[in-house]
């Protein structure tokens, strides 16, 4: 519990993985929060906002970080720009931003969830940063705890997807040699045990703690491990020495959701041996109830989370949303210049409560209702060109929430049974959206389809009215089969992969 159940903490990136789970585990211990993020709008559905405060802000912005320390006895440093170019200087400038708030504020305690790396050598990029962000943090003059952490083993977590797509979609695979280097993964689950405790360190402790499992693996281990626990035949491996991490991050980009932008750092990370040194945090927070979690139970329990549809977080949640600057597809005209729409709308008997289940159950395996082989091919064409691609499928098989990731889309606009806006994260040289709407007629539903497209540049417009033959079948298909799952009738080309 917190001291007296009143302290404050400060979250940064509770719109994110981690994050995002950390908050009602502190709300549960007893402390007050206020989250931090560029995007309130992003939290507007999850079920413990009215829980807690919100502020809109960015972390380079120095008056927002100090305001959003005032008061405040602890702050959580969950944020990284991995997927922005120049990202160390980027988070070099966050973080001396965040201690300095912090100093200024009062704040009494600042914890810091970085990665695990090796003490001497060189590093990668991105284990680089991370330590860097620890080191400034640890330089602020406020007691720092730098929880670092290898691989974190949860329902949609990055490395958990990386693992898990890896392993089921690929029988035998040529493997780099970084698989045989050694691994301490941790159970998300542990990770945040160790965040909540870290909050009542006492001040005279400002140190990094190396946080691991039980375990100790190779990634070839963790693959094999992985097939057992999920009841596939053992995995065929080949070691070579020619896949470089590009290249390996070439071919996670095509096999796996995981995005190049995301799965090159952490191949980058996994060329280091990522084991504790240390496990010196044992001696100021004890183990939870039940001892920390092993690699296959942390398996088991992160595929059951799947396979319910009980999913926290998943990775894609950090993805950015819309920036303000931008025009909504709602504003008007004179507001974006050219704007390229294609509506479609029908009405039905079926209920709108009926339509309105399989418009929120669109997409993941559920597919988008049309030309199945259309939306595969934009979905490969996508990933080949750094995208997202259709893969990062959905957190929840039946209910959204505004913010999260929807294969290639991002929820920006969600009113409960009645519309749903969807913006898309897939290369085109433009902005685009998607709206479904349902309202009550005539004893059952009209159900009206917009998509948006706001091109940039001259390849914008020519983009649109390259691809406009196809809207006929993609959009124009559409209608038709959400309306006919609505009312009952047999769908037979939902899917889109």
């Amino acid at each position: 519990m917190g001291i007296e159940g009143s302290r404050l903490c400060v979250v940064t990136g509770a719109t994110g993985y981690v994050g995002g789970r950390l908050v009602p585990r502190l709300l549960a211990s007893g402390y007050r929060v206020r989250c931090l993020v560029r995007t309130p709008e992003k939290l507007r559905d999850v079920p413990w906002r009215d829980q807690v405060e919100v502020v809109r802000g960015d972390l380079l912005d120095d008056g927002a970080v100090r305001a959003a320390c005032d008061g405040a006895d602890v702050l959580y440093y969950l944020v990284h720009s991995l997927q922005q170019k120049e990202f160390g200087d980027l988070d070099r400038r966050a973080a001396t931003i965040a201690g300095r708030a912090a100093r200024q504020a009062g704040v009494t305690r600042i914890v810091y969830l970085g990665g695990v790396h090796p003490r001497t050598g060189q590093l990668s990029e991105h284990l680089r940063s991370r330590a860097e962000v620890g080191e400034t943090l640890l330089r602020s003059g406020v007691p720092t705890a730098v929880l670092q952490a290898a691989v974190i083993i949860g329902s949609g977590s990055a490395s958990f997807e990386m693992l898990r797509y890896l392993t089921e979609r690929l029988p035998a695979m040529v493997t780099p040699r970084w698989v045989s280097n050694r691994v301490q993964p941790i159970a998300v689950r542990d990770v945040l045990h160790y965040l909540v405790g870290a909050a009542e360190l006492p001040t005279e402790v400002s140190r990094p703690f190396d946080i691991g499992g039980p375990d100790v693996l190779t990634y070839a281990e963790m693959m094999r491990t992985y097939a057992a626990v999920a009841g596939l035949p053992r995995r065929l491996m080949l070691p070579v020495s020619v896949l470089s991490p590009e290249l390996s991050s070439l071919w996670i980009n095509i096999v796996t959701p995981v995005p190049r932008s995301i799965g090159m750092p952490l191949i980058e990370s996994l060329i280091n041996e990522a084991v504790c040194a240390e496990h010196d945090i044992d001696e100021h927070i004890p183990h939870p109830e039940g001892g920390l979690t092993g690699f296959r139970d942390a398996v088991a329990l992160a595929l059951r989370k799947i396979q319910r549809g009980e999913v926290e977080t998943r990775w894609s949640d950090a993805s950015p949303v819309s920036a303000p600057w931008e025009p909504l597809p709602s504003d008007p005209e004179w507001s974006g210049g050219t704007v390229y729409r294609d509506v479609r709308e029908r009405v039905t008997g079926a209920s709108p409560e009926a339509v309105w289940r399989v418009v929120e159950g669109i997409g993941g395996r559920n597919g988008w209702y049309s030309f199945p082989l259309a939306w595969a091919v934009r979905g490969w064409i996508d990933r080949l060109l750094g995208g997202v691609g259709l893969r990062r499928g959905r957190r929840d098989p039946q209910r959204l929430r505004t913010g999260e990731a929807l294969d290639w889309w991002r929820v920006e606009e969600l009113a409960e049974g009645r519309f749903l806006r969807l913006r898309a994260e897939m290369r085109v040289p433009g902005q685009a959206w998607l709206e479904l709407s349902v309202e009550p007629a005539n004893g059952g539903a009209r159900y009206r389809q917009r998509a948006v497209f706001i091109p940039r540049g001259l390849l914008g417009h020519l983009y649109w009215w390259a691809v406009a033959p196809l809207h006929g079948l993609v959009f124009g298909g559409m209608a038709p089969r959400i309306l006919g799952a609505a009312e009952g009738r047999v769908v037979t080309s939902a899917g889109s992969r």
